[in-house]
């Protein structure tokens, strides 16, 4: 009887073992912005998720724009992103399918300590932008249809001016470098709290504005919808998004700090 017992522990560690293996060899595309790979959440996240399902995640570090386009091309499995209006016409259109809550964070703005347009001085986020282009200051778009693009295009339509001042500049890449840049011109940008955390230890700027509600930063995640591309890895999207809302996965992403500052609140639990 012992022998049998051994025997058919053993068949079953073989099974496990080999569905593990089968497992692993199957990969997740995921599409997702720059602003959240350049704050190292996914290098944080993604190893855990490996080690629990044996799926692999494939990233794709893009702007909003760039990854649900990849989406809508059916490139990729699921996408991460910040653009509410974008994320919920995706899905209006039939590209995607069960949008889920994620986690959130917020935008603020960073400059010279000089602060030359008085931004730290303002009442609002409007005031702000209106400050630095009358002042005529210096300030770096990312200009790449990313959700940090579309946020800031938003809210100029709000200051009813359009950024043709001398010192805009829009220089069509990620988070990271955007800033890079804005530390070089000793300009003003719009950046995601994450990045910049992730970030300022090099950089010579400071948050001059932070707090105001239309710079609230949500970030959802989106399955590619399967009925109009059949060949996408839906059943490993799926276990990925799954696992995102799961309490360990919304637990990491509240534990995953930089120099000891949260980066990202988890929320999707909530109404």
């Amino acid at each position: 009887m012992k022998a049998i017992t051994v025997a058919l522990a053993t068949a079953s560690l073989s099974l496990f073992c080999y569905s593990a293996s089968a497992e692993e060899v199957q990969h997740v595309r995921l599409a997702t912005t720059t602003s959240t790979y350049h704050s190292g959440l996914l290098d944080y996240l993604l190893p855990e998720f490996e080690q629990d399902t044996g799926y692999k995640v494939d990233v794709v570090a893009a702007g909003t724009g760039k990854s649900l386009k990849m989406g809508e091309n059916g490139d990729v499995d699921l996408v991460m992103t910040h653009a509410p209006k974008a994320e919920a016409n995706f899905v209006e259109q039939g590209f995607g399918v069960l949008p889920r809550k994620l986690m959130y964070n917020d935008f603020v703005i960073v400059g010279p300590h000089a602060d030359p347009a008085k931004v730290a001085q303002q009442k609002d986020i409007a005031e702000v932008f209106k400050s630095i282009a009358t002042s005529d200051s210096t300030f770096v778009s990312r200009g790449d249809d990313s959700g940090t693009h579309k946020k800031e295009k938003g809210i100029w339509q709000q200051t009813q001016m359009e950024p043709n001042f001398a010192g805009y500049r829009s220089v069509g890449q990620g988070m990271g470098p955007t800033l890079n840049m804005a530390n070089e011109m000793q300009g003003y940008t719009m950046t995601d709290r994450g990045t910049w955390l992730a970030y300022n230890n090099t950089l010579d700027l400071e948050i001059l504005f932070e707090g105001d509600k239309n710079l609230f930063n949500p970030y959802q995640v989106i399955l590619v919808n399967p009925q109009r591309y059949p060949r996408i890895n839906y059943q490993g999207a799926k276990i990925f998004s799954d696992w995102l809302v799961t309490a360990k996965g919304q637990q990491l992403i509240n534990e995953f700090k930089l120099n000891g500052k949260q980066l990202f609140v988890a929320n999707a639990n909530e109404l």
